[in-house]
């Protein structure tokens, strides 16, 4: 079952983002990520480049809600082109275009130890918090290699999915989380910032 999503009026939701409210930007990820993400995909066509570009949005959005005017639409639009323009920016980039046309294809398949990942004593004190927002197919993924121990060849017997599926799955999950580790970051910095 997916988890439950908080719903609160979009004067309010602008509000805490405003503020730099932490509930604010888990609301808003909670709510529009899997809209934003399904835009960036259509534009840039992979899974790993959509969660680097959905990370580079919502930091534009954490960084520049000061300059969102209900007037001119309603926050999802907002976002919604600010998502749109930063996977067009992505592309158009010089960086992007080399890089694609330069590398070859195990560069874009993400190649995570095999080796036993528990053993490196990954610090879980509020991994698990932030690996349970994760998109459901990525969750199971990231859940069964970091925390059970699994190798991605035995998640792909265990969920009868295709090795390669598995090693682009686990690519994108680490962007995402990226993305969430980001904004949570981003949240303690200005609080501390706003604070001192």
């Amino acid at each position: 079952m997916g988890k439950k999503r908080i719903v609160v009026a979009e004067n309010d939701l602008v509000g805490l983002l405003r503020e730099r409210d932490q509930r604010g930007f888990t609301i808003l990820y909670d709510n529009y990520s899997s809209a934003l993400y399904g835009v960036i995909f259509k534009i840039v066509k992979s899974e790993e480049t959509a969660a680097d570009v959905m990370q580079e949005a919502f930091v534009k959005i954490w960084r520049n809600i000061d300059s969102y005017e209900r007037s001119k639409g309603s926050l999802f639009t907002w976002i919604l082109n600010v998502a749109r323009n930063t996977a067009i920016d992505k592309l158009r980039s010089q960086d992007y275009q080399q890089n694609t046309q330069n590398q070859p294809l195990e560069y874009f398949v993400s190649v995570v130890e095999e080796e036993n990942p528990v053993e490196h004593q990954v610090d879980a004190i509020g991994v698990r918090k932030v690996v349970s927002q994760l998109r459901p197919e990525y969750r199971s993924i990231i859940e069964l290699v970091y925390f059970q121990g699994y190798t991605q060849a035995e998640v792909s017997e265990e969920l009868d999915i295709p090795l390669g599926t598995v090693k682009t799955r686990v690519k994108a999950a680490l962007a995402q989380l990226r993305t969430l580790i980001t904004l949570l970051l981003m949240f303690l910095y200005f609080t501390t910032y706003i604070n001192s």
